[in-house]
């Protein structure tokens, strides 16, 4: 399936979206790429400070912080991926051209200085540490204002993390400072400590740092239907209608539903949208399937399936 390059919204159709999702507690997100990436998610019944400006938008919790840019020629990528026979899952990636979504690109851990640009004013004098991880789309940082870990960074500065030998990175999981993830269109930090290599991540905001995938020097997962010279540089997670916030399954909710199919047909590939509607009114008359010649025709067919049984269930 070709992914067609439908118009680009607006502006103002972009921070429409951007604005809804953010009121939305249950939406997840996430900033960096294949290989890194933070997470910022609510838990029920956290207090919550959301603040807008004419830059952007910021929501602050105790366990973590994001803010999303108005950036020009951010465009969102609405698409659906089969992930079982029963399941699916959804996302809006927020995407830039390659060229305005590179970063630093640093190999080697290096010091920043104070992080001014701190979602909540106490962090600002703490001291932000580049992990030289070299991703194109995200710089992946830590902050920190404790002497014993500032040493250790400091000493860390100029080699790689992933050196042999290199201590550092046993001294970042013990310590669990600040992560910051920061791109062209925001920043995500997460206050929470670092889990075990062989722990659960945290419910709330948390980070994924996974060597042999950053190694591949993608930009994002195969499976993600991401227009040829654009790259996610974040993405958005309405609700799920038949999973909440941890993958957890719950009854099928209509409204959900409802509500990101409207996304999907605003800013998803149009292709995918016409075709899954032929085969969703295929499948409700019993009538033959559409010829899905293509991996990614197959992968709209099997939504469609997934979806079309969602509904009868109703």
């Amino acid at each position: 399936m070709a992914i067609e390059r439908q118009p680009e919204p607006g502006p103002e159709a972009v921070r429409r979206l951007i604005r809804e999702q953010v009121a939305e507690a249950d939406t997840g997100w996430s900033l960096g790429g294949f290989g890194a990436i933070a997470e910022f998610l609510r838990t029920p019944g956290e207090p919550v400070a959301v603040t807008a400006d004419a830059g952007g938008v910021a929501v602050v919790t105790d366990l973590g912080a994001m803010r999303i840019d108005w950036i020009a020629g951010l465009r969102p990528v609405a698409y659906e991926t089969a992930v079982e026979d029963d399941r699916w899952s959804h996302a809006v990636a927020l995407c830039l051209e390659a060229a305005q979504a590179a970063m630093n690109r640093r190999s080697v851990v290096t010091e920043l200085g104070p992080d001014e640009a701190a979602l909540r004013p106490g962090d600002r004098e703490a001291i932000l540490f580049d992990l030289g991880l070299g991703m194109l789309q995200a710089d992946i940082c830590v902050r920190s204002a404790d002497p014993a870990l500032l040493a250790q960074l400091r000493a860390g500065c100029g080699q790689s993390l992933f050196a042999p030998g290199n201590s550092l990175t046993g001294a970042l999981i013990a310590a669990g400072p600040h992560r910051v993830f920061q791109a062209r269109l925001g920043r995500i930090e997460v206050y929470q400590p670092v889990p075990p290599a062989d722990g659960r991540s945290p419910e709330g905001p948390h980070t994924h740092v996974l060597p042999k995938l950053l190694a591949s020097g993608r930009t994002h997962a195969a499976t993600a239907p991401i227009p040829a010279g654009w790259v996610p540089c974040a993405h958005l997670f309405p609700p799920h209608p038949a999973r909440d916030a941890m993958g957890r399954s719950q009854p099928f909710d209509r409204g959900r539903h409802d509500a990101f199919q409207a996304v999907w047909r605003e800013f998803g590939d149009p292709h995918a949208v016409a075709l899954k509607d032929e085969v969703m009114a295929a499948l409700g008359v019993g009538q033959g399937l559409p010829a899905l010649d293509s991996r990614a025709d197959r992968a709209v067919g099997r939504v469609a399936r997934c979806q079309t049984r969602a509904l009868a269930s109703l």
